[in-house]
């Protein structure tokens, strides 16, 4: 075990990324807002999102302190809005119950909103040297690999194999550097397609890389039909003017501004509602359909010319 740490150690010191923008001045600030959007996110996508939030919310009292619409504003266009809502109220939680400082106990990491086990771990061992194991994409993917451990890592019975796996290996020592060793290695070499092995320091003993097979780990989630759900939006008109409400928090695209949906037979009851006259124009256009993770969305969306709108501001998780 002391042997695959010593061996990617190596590697990482001539070949390592260190020039990451949160790899520079470490605060346990910065490396949590860097491992909250590297989440289902790639590095290079990541950084000029991160360097313009960090201009914006250098420190988490005035992240904590900013109004979520600010927020989310410096977060349009990484997606996966979750997080940042999780990363405002984080924020808080630290601002009102640590003090302003980021906790370095686990189980009060862990607490968070938005942080699990392997963040939790991430950020602990990159920041104050505490030994703990990760388990992100990247280091299931070199894990899996390396042992060429069956099933998919979303099964309770594999991801506990690696998870002894990933404690196992992780060593006493040099935390910091081993943990973004081991999610380097799985970004720019085991990765995904096209795994560079000629230059894996761990290739030697890699069961997969000896069989060949490395495109079938970690093996893949069972396929199921997407199901699909059909809303009807109002994009409702008044002269240069229009009509957005926001979100609720919960949900699809949670706390952001989009056109309301409604029920395709109350059209005229909320344009009645919203501006005291009968609908005007009401014309449906071709549905779009909009593909998340988990289903399908169908939008019928229907544009409506109104005299006038009711000057106020729909913003209400109600």
């Amino acid at each position: 075990m002391a042997e695959f740490s010593a061996r990617l150690l190596t590697w990482f010191d001539a070949h390592g990324r260190k020039d990451l923008p949160w790899q520079q001045d470490v605060t346990a600030y910065r490396v949590w807002v860097s491992e909250i959007m590297l989440q289902q996110t790639q590095v290079q996508t990541v950084i000029p999102y991160y360097e313009r939030f960090m201009q914006a919310f250098p420190v988490v009292a005035e992240l904590a302190n900013a109004g979520i619409d600010d927020v989310l504003g410096h977060w349009s266009g990484l997606g996966y809005y979750a997080r940042a809502r999780n990363l405002h109220r984080a924020a808080q939680i630290i601002r009102d119950e640590h003090g302003g400082a980021f906790p370095d106990a686990f189980d009060d990491v862990l607490a968070l909103p938005g942080i699990g086990r392997s963040t939790a771990g991430a950020i602990l061992s990159i920041v104050f040297g505490q030994r703990h194991a990760i388990l992100d994409g990247n280091v299931k993917r070199v894990l899996a690999r390396h042992a060429a451990l069956r099933g998919w890592p979303g099964k309770t019975d594999v991801a506990s194999a690696l998870w002894k796996l990933a404690d196992q290996y992780t060593p006493g020592s040099r935390v910091m550097s081993y943990t973004q060793a081991i999610m380097d290695l799985g970004a720019t070499v085991c990765k995904r397609a096209q795994p560079v092995c000629v230059e894996c320091p761990v290739s030697s003993d890699c069961v997969a890389h000896a069989d060949g097979t490395t495109d079938m780990f970690p093996e893949s989630k069972p396929k199921k039909s997407k199901p699909l759900r059909e809303t009807t939006m109002l994009l409702a008109l008044a002269g240069n003017a229009v009509y957005m409400e926001r979100r609720p928090a919960s949900g699809i695209w949670g706390g952001l501004w989009s056109f309301p949906e409604i029920d395709p037979r109350n059209v005229d009851a909320w344009c009645e509602q919203m501006t005291g006259d009968a609908a005007v124009d009401a014309v449906q256009w071709d549905v779009l359909r909009h593909s998340f993770s988990h289903f399908d969305l169908d939008i019928r969306p229907v544009v409506l010319h109104c005299k006038q709108i009711r000057a106020s501001v729909a913003d209400s998780d109600d």
